[in-house]
């Protein structure tokens, strides 16, 4: 019997998707270590080997752009349209150049999580298309779309919904719009990664020895934040907070994680030893804080689109604290002496994301080998 082959494409915007696609990943090799994984993306091979333990392949190839941006929230329109008109000039070409390496190494699935041009490619190679993911970037331009001289937005937006009604399956994630592109939708639970550190040990690594309700992870996505208000830390010495930022201060009660690109430690491995995160909206960082229970303070996004989703749907399930970004940017920190507000329901969200789609992956590789 051939060697199953499946191809994964992420989506070339911070590191967020790569996260919960090498997640998905990871349970399909767990399940079923035969497969081959090709993974068809531009975020560092540390990221993806944080996630997923065993072997696979990396094709550094881009098929968006996602949004340009100069840090986690701080967006470049002008520059994120240029890119996009350079790659639906080029879709042709793309398009033929990928069928070729496809039909060569005879894949038999595609996965991605959530490239436009994917269902172009595997329909030119013949090959189904499935995708995962919570929102469509059809969505976020449409947004940009409506207002003033977005016109060119829109007419990307309505490109790309025809290039995602052109897939054969869509896993919807949760804190999700309609993504009504999609012709054929299979509702899924949380998708991410699980703790897999020793806690103790990792306490007496990080010198951790405040209650964990006054132990705070700082994470802002893989971009990171500019002009983060670090100075505010001063007003609470006797609580603790975690950073993976590099340029982040020298302060006695903030502690730096500088060990990722070794894989020692994720932002979720952390989670369970923090009594809150402060965070940007991001399906990543929110889904994992879901699986682990962790309260969330977020800044809000009100340019994009699905940022608006993100905090209505985690409003839901955990205690949660909004901020604006002046709040944040302008603040002495004084918001973490606030109580934070109850979720609306206390009825937790299906954390089966990873096996549900894994185990459909694998199925439909099996059967077709």
């Amino acid at each position: 019997m051939p060697q199953p082959i499946l191809y994964v494409a992420v989506t070339n915007h911070g590191f967020g998707h790569a996260t919960r696609t090498a997640s998905v990943v990871a349970e399909i090799q767990r399940q079923c270590p035969e497969i081959l994984i090709i993974m068809t993306t531009t975020a560092p091979r540390w990221l993806l080997e944080a996630y997923i333990d065993g072997d696979f392949i990396v094709r550094p190839r881009a098929f968006d752009i996602g949004v340009v941006q100069s840090d986690s929230i701080t967006m470049d329109r002008p520059a994120t349209l240029e890119k996009l008109r350079s790659i639906q000039k080029n879709a042709a070409a793309t398009i033929a150049s990928e069928v070729n390496f496809l039909k060569q190494n005879r894949v038999g699935l595609i996965l991605g999580d959530i490239p436009p041009l994917l269902p172009l490619i595997a329909r030119a190679a013949g090959i189904p298309c499935w995708m995962m993911s919570n929102f469509g970037w059809d969505f976020i331009y449409r947004d940009w779309g409506h207002q003033e001289g977005g016109d060119e937005f829109l007419e990307i937006a309505h490109w790309i919904s025809d290039c995602f009604g052109q897939s054969d399956r869509l896993f919807r994630l949760p804190f999700c719009e309609p993504m009504e592109a999609f012709p054929h939708i299979t509702d899924t639970g949380l998708t991410g990664g699980d703790p897999r550190q020793d806690l103790e040990e990792l306490r007496q690594q990080l010198n951790l020895s405040a209650p964990r309700e006054q132990t705070v992870l700082l994470t802002f996505g893989g971009l990171g934040l500019a002009k983060i208000p670090y100075a505010g830390l001063s007003q609470f010495p006797d609580w603790q907070f975690i950073t993976f930022d590099d340029t982040a201060p020298d302060l006695p009660n903030l502690i730096k994680v500088r060990d990722r690109q070794d894989r020692h430690c994720r932002p979720v491995d952390l989670m369970p030893l923090c009594g809150r995160l402060i965070s940007k909206p991001g399906y990543g960082t929110f889904s994992e804080a879901c699986r682990t229970n962790l309260p969330i303070t977020t800044l809000t996004r009100h340019d994009f689109a699905e940022a608006a989703v993100l905090i209505d749907g985690v409003c839901d399930v955990l205690p949660h604290q909004i901020l604006e970004p002046e709040e944040f940017f302008e603040s002495n920190w004084q918001f973490l002496e606030n109580p934070l507000t109850p979720p609306r329901h206390h009825q937790p969200m299906p954390e089966d994301g990873n096996r549900a789609i894994a185990q459909a992956v694998i199925d439909y590789l099996m059967q077709s080998a």
